[in-house]
């Protein structure tokens, strides 16, 4: 779980090149004078201060107190949103409407409230916010890109391309605007005038990363693991035998990115009684909010131990309920989220009888397919070749926990193996939804609809074998990574 502050966020503190906002006075958008303005930003910086020191709740109670003088102060109700995201990102949603209300005219609170309903796949008023913040702060990249990528997962991916380019006269030496532009033409099908953004950005892209100041937390992490291995446990999955929810709707395709999750959603959603839904985050929305004091391991370990059975069936109709709004009729909806791999202890008590997908592809291939990916802020782990061989190692030691205490219940998928026996591998997939076979499930790629995530290109064609032993062409060039991987390497 991450209790950091959003890039958005960080832009909001220090202007386009001022100091940091404990070096300076916080200036209230609002145009009336706020009650003992300096004891509130005296209390804000010391606020954001704790946020750094990982001390959140102690953080909030100042934000709190700020508000009992003041309960309209835009910047306080902005600050506790940013303190919710990732653990409740329905509250941080609220805290962002309250702060947006009170100072309609800051365009940073339009744009950070635009990208959590784009989080939460809320489009249509992530596109309403971000062209407000377009409007408040003409030829602002940061909003222009969002728009852009708003429009594109929205479907609308003609309406990205011109903002894109907007954004590429303001600041041509961005590679993400680059990447942005591809990704828009790739949903367009105009696959040559994407390559050459896509090249033109890999240089760009490997100085980014290189130069980038934030590292992965392996160490943490390798906790979060020990964590989960130590609590899901077959005697306390025993202990929650008939929790949560008998349907068999929800489908979840998990695993790393660019493991063929999106492939294989887009084979099962060619068949009339399956609804791919996309990535959903409400599942771990679900999760954060079962720790929502002090967002520590222990409060989570309490709240999954005293679960009762009516508690686990609520949280199960909560999730059910989101789905069905995107297809109220489909005998199955494919969550495709690849790090719900690490939620599969939670899935077996919410959803006995849900059906687990997991993708896997040759480690090296994954991984390398990974780094070249420019993920958000969350997945950092892919910053370093040598980074994310470990972290590949820690989400095949998780999958091995599943494994062995939920034997028989998950299946698994290999990237090679649909490559090389398309139609056997997709009839094994259906049938493993329970449903009968549809031939429209060998024609995946000439399904219509959006494809929103970095995987497009390729279920825009058939299957294609060229992605498969990519990584023999970079040499020495990947020997961190095949020292991370360790004995993984080729697996």
């Amino acid at each position: 779980m991450s209790n950091r502050l959003p890039p958005a966020w960080s832009k909001h503190l220090k202007g386009p090149a001022g100091p940091k906002i404990s070096q300076q006075k916080i200036v209230q958008p609002t145009a009336k004078p706020v009650p003992r303005a300096q004891a509130d930003d005296a209390l804000l910086r010391q606020a954001l201060n704790l946020q750094r020191a990982d001390r959140l709740a102690e953080a909030e109670a100042l934000c709190q107190r700020v508000l009992a003088r003041n309960p309209r102060h835009p910047l306080a109700l902005y600050l506790l949103g940013t303190f919710a995201l990732d653990l409740d990102d329905e509250m941080a949603i609220r805290c962002f409407e309250r702060a947006v209300r009170e100072a309609p005219q800051n365009p940073h609170y339009h744009l950070t409230l635009g990208e959590t309903y784009l989080k939460v796949g809320e489009h249509s008023d992530a596109i309403r916010h971000f062209e407000v913040a377009c409007q408040l702060k003409a030829g602002w990249v940061e909003a222009l890109c969002a728009l852009g990528r708003a429009y594109t997962e929205f479907g609308k991916a003609d309406a990205a391309v011109p903002l894109y380019e907007k954004a590429l006269e303001i600041d041509s030496g961005r590679s993400a605007i680059r990447m942005g532009l591809a990704n828009a033409l790739v949903s367009l099908g105009r696959m040559d005038e994407a390559a050459r953004y896509m090249k033109e950005a890999i240089g760009h892209f490997r100085q980014a990363k290189e130069l980038s100041t934030r590292r992965f937390d392996m160490d943490s992490y390798r906790r979060s693991v020990d964590f989960m291995i130590e609590l899901f446990d077959p005697r306390m999955l025993a202990a929650k035998a008939g929790h949560g929810s008998t349907s068999d709707v929800p489908v979840f395709v998990l695993g790393m990115p660019r493991s063929g999750t999106t492939l294989t959603e887009q084979i099962l959603a060619s068949h009339p009684d399956v609804h791919g839904a996309g990535e959903l985050t409400k599942l771990r929305r679900i999760t954060n909010r079962l720790a929502p004091k002090t967002r520590s391991p222990e409060e989570l370990r309490r709240s999954i131990l005293d679960m009762t059975v009516e508690q686990s069936k609520s949280l199960a109709d909560e999730y059910l309920a989101h789905i069905r709004q995107r297809s109220p009729d489909a005998r199955r909806i494919v969550d495709k989220l690849p790090h719900n791999f690490e939620l599969i202890g939670l899935i077996r008590i919410l959803f006995p009888k849900a059906q687990i997908i997991h993708c896997r592809r040759d480690a090296i291939d994954n991984c390398i397919s990974c780094y070249f990916l420019s993920f958000n802020e969350d997945n950092i782990y892919n910053a370093d070749l040598h980074t994310l061989g470990l972290y590949y190692r820690e989400y095949d030691r998780l999958m091995g926990h599943w494994g062995k205490i939920f034997p028989g219940q998950i299946l698994q998928n290999r990237y090679e193996d649909m490559v090389s026996d398309q139609e056997g591998q997709s009839r094994r997939l259906i049938d493993h939804l329970g449903l009968p076979w549809d031939d429209a499930c060998l024609r995946f790629f000439d399904k219509g609809g959006a494809v929103n995530t970095f995987s497009r290109w390729q279920v825009r064609q058939p299957i294609y074998t060229s992605s498969v032993s990519r990584w023999k062409n970079y040499g020495s060039a990947i020997q961190p990574l095949i020292d991370g991987l360790g004995d993984l390497a080729g697996n």
